[in-house]
C-alpha cells in the first residue's frame, strides 16, 4: 500500500510538471510541441540516472524507485519507460524484440489515437 501511495504522489508531481512545461514551452503559433519534446527527453535522462544509480550501487530503495521512476517519470512522461525498455532489449542483444516493440509502439500508438478520434466523431 505504501508503494501505491508513493507512485500516486510521484505521478501527481510529474503530471503537474509536465503540464507546466507544456503550457509554457509548446508553441501555439507553430504547433511544435517543444515542451512535450523537452519533457520526454528530460524524463528519459532522469529515469536513466535513477535506474543507473540503482544498478550501479543499490543506493536507491524500492520505495524511492516507486516514487521517482514509476511515479514521477511515469507522470512526467511514459516515453522515459519506453526508452529504458528499449535500452534493455539492446543491451541484451535482443534486436528482434527491440525492433518489434519500437515499430509496434509507434505504429499501433498512432493508429490508436486516430481510431479514438474517429470513434468519437
Amino acid at each position: 500500500m505504501k508503494q501505491i501511495l508513493l507512485v500516486f504522489i510521484g505521478g501527481g508531481f510529474g503530471s503537474v510538471l509536465r503540464f507546466l512545461v507544456g503550457k509554457f514551452l509548446n508553441s501555439p503559433e507553430t504547433g511544435i510541441p517543444y515542451g512535450t519534446f523537452l519533457a520526454n527527453i528530460l524524463g528519459s535522462l532522469f529515469i536513466g540516472v535513477i535506474l543507473g544509480l540503482a544498478a550501479k550501487n543499490n543506493s536507491i530503495s524500492e520505495n524511492h524507485m516507486a516514487l521517482l521512476a514509476t511515479g514521477f517519470c511515469g507522470g512526467f512522461t511514459t516515453f522515459s519507460t519506453f526508452a529504458y525498455e528499449n535500452h534493455v532489449f539492446l543491451k541484451s542483444g535482443d534486436f528482434l524484440n527491440f525492433a518489434i516493440y519500437t515499430l509496434a509502439s509507434f505504429a499501433i500508438g498512432f493508429l490508436a489515437v486516430f481510431l479514438g478520434i474517429f470513434l468519437v466523431k
